[in-house]
């Protein structure tokens, strides 16, 4: 069997390279040959968690648009044309059989230095709302790979694949892993448990509500597991109003599927990954969408989980106030959870990287 070379391009957030690494794992799991490079942004996070997961990785000086102050673009459009430079001496070097997009700025200069250059193209759109490089990479590929119903609203129809987002692998529930995740946290088994997350960088808007209401947390019987994210956890964990013993901060979880698993409720931003692995694990969730990303997508992410009530959601604007006073009211409203983790879990596409494997060899094949 011939050796199966394949480019992985994207990232920029734990969202995109989650995803990423979770194909690269199915790809390989299947063929053990196979031999796969990652393309992403210098400076990202993905230059540092895809060699931690034992993959190759390239950097291009790739950067968005600002498009509050449209002077600085020069920079950043220098930047794309050596990017695109670079993308296309990777491919012709490596000689690809299949490029992969997973979304963020790298795959943008990737995947077009691909489609001129004549090698097939496989996206994975994250969102259920496609971002505008995708739309446009989109006429190009062989295949999409979508996580929601009704996307022929932004792409060809003949191109796309129902597959759902990749999660990781180790995400499954158990009354062991409960019971490990209640003394890895310093938790009381007994008592209800919500875990806040705001993604790897973390959500300043959620932190600053859970900090507003901390003597409502403090004299309530629930505890809190509350994942600050790098840029906040310093700022938060120097307050001494916080050293309370029913909130374990940190910076960043390390066992996720231990987080999980204690977890009766769920408050996160509305990232599609994170949105995935809600429905795998069948948990009740707050939603409080991010207004600084593109063309809005988190709000319709939620939207999509709200209008099959299979989530709760909070304007942004409105979550200071009232986050945690519905938080609280929700985790004691015991047919309630069951209600939306019974919705939440049948909107659930399991073994996603499984079908874009499928895809892949289906590409190599034709």
């Amino acid at each position: 069997m011939q050796q199966l070379k394949v480019i992985i391009s994207g990232g920029g957030t734990g969202g995109h390279i989650f995803p990423a690494i979770s194909i690269a794992n199915a790809i390989k799991a299947r063929r053990r040959e196979a031999e796969i490079l990652f393309v992403g942004a210098e400076n990202r996070m993905e230059m540092e968690r895809v060699p931690a997961a034992g993959y190759p990785i390239i950097g291009l000086p790739v950067a968005g648009l600002d498009r509050k102050n449209l002077l600085r673009n020069i920079g950043v459009l220098f930047k794309l044309s050596k990017s695109m430079r670079l993308a296309r001496k990777t491919l012709k070097d490596f000689k690809p059989d299949v490029v992969i997009g997973v979304g963020g700025y790298a795959s943008g200069p990737t995947l077009k230095a691909a489609n001129q250059m004549g090698i097939p193209t496989l996206l994975q759109e994250q969102n259920s709302f496609a971002g505008v490089t995708n739309k446009l990479l989109a006429k190009k590929a062989a295949k999409i790979c979508v996580a929601y119903e009704g996307m022929e609203r932004f792409f060809p129809k003949e191109s796309l694949v129902l597959t759902g987002n990749p999660v990781r692998a180790d995400l499954v529930c158990t009354e062991e892993k409960r019971r490990e995740g209640s003394d890895f946290f310093n938790l009381d088994p007994e008592k209800k448990t919500i875990l806040v997350v705001g993604g790897s960088l973390g959500a300043r808007t959620i932190n600053e509500s859970l900090l507003a209401s901390l003597k409502m947390i403090q004299e309530s019987d629930v505890q809190f597991i509350w994942q600050t994210g790098k840029y906040y956890y310093r700022e938060i964990a120097d307050q001494s109003p916080v050293k309370a013993k029913n909130i374990y901060i940190t910076e960043f979880i390390s066992r996720m599927d231990l987080a999980y698993s204690v977890a009766d409720l769920i408050i996160s931003r509305a990232g599609a990954g994170s949105i995935s692995e809600f429905c795998i694990l069948g948990k009740p969730v707050i939603l409080v969408p991010s207004p600084n990303v593109a063309e809005d997508h988190q709000t319709k992410n939620a939207l999509a989980l709200v209008q099959k009530d299979a989530a709760v959601s909070i304007p942004d604007k409105e979550a200071a106030k009232e986050l945690v006073p519905m938080a609280l009211n929700l985790i004691r409203n015991e047919e309630r959870l069951r209600e939306l983790s019974g919705n939440i879990l049948k909107m659930a596409l399991p073994d996603a990287a499984d079908k874009i494997v499928d895809e892949i060899e289906r590409i190599i094949k034709k």
